[in-house]
């Protein structure tokens, strides 16, 4: 498996893995739209040159948010998801980021669980976030003087 920088000809696959892994996808031009914005930056995880899951962040002033982070099923616990936040997570440090947040649903234990691995801390819920759900609001702290 290969971890990768995105490229704006990925958004159709991304689109696709987007559909297969979530009810309220992000449609292809969504994702080619962030391409447009300067803070905005994706990473895939390919495996034989198809996208198998990928991660997306907003680093605004220092501040990464965590957009979305999706492994086609057939790929989950494979470590996928570990290694696109290991490497997200290195790059945001490098580049002297302060913090990264993101939204989970309450109910997606496996996923509260890798991100409580990273040293990600429930700092907040957010009501309704989703439209069948609440969204845990995590945060992890770096760079720390």
């Amino acid at each position: 498996m290969k971890i990768r920088d995105m490229l704006f000809a990925d958004c159709e696959e991304v689109a696709m893995l987007e559909k297969e892994c979530f009810s309220i996808p992000w449609s292809k031009t969504s994702l080619e739209n962030e391409f447009n914005f300067g803070y905005a930056s994706f990473l895939v995880a390919e495996e034989e040159e198809k996208i198998i899951g990928y991660v997306g962040i907003h680093n605004i002033c220092g501040v990464g948010d965590i957009t979305n982070i999706a492994v086609l099923p057939q790929f989950r616990r494979q470590k996928v998801a570990e290694k696109l936040l290991d490497e997200l997570v290195g790059r945001e440090k490098k580049d002297g980021a302060e913090s990264i947040t993101l939204e989970v649903r309450e109910g997606n234990i496996p996923a509260i669980g890798l991100y409580k691995k990273f040293g990600f801390e429930k700092v907040g819920m957010r009501k309704d976030y989703y439209p069948d759900e609440n969204a845990i609001l995590m945060t992890l702290t770096l760079n720390k003087d």
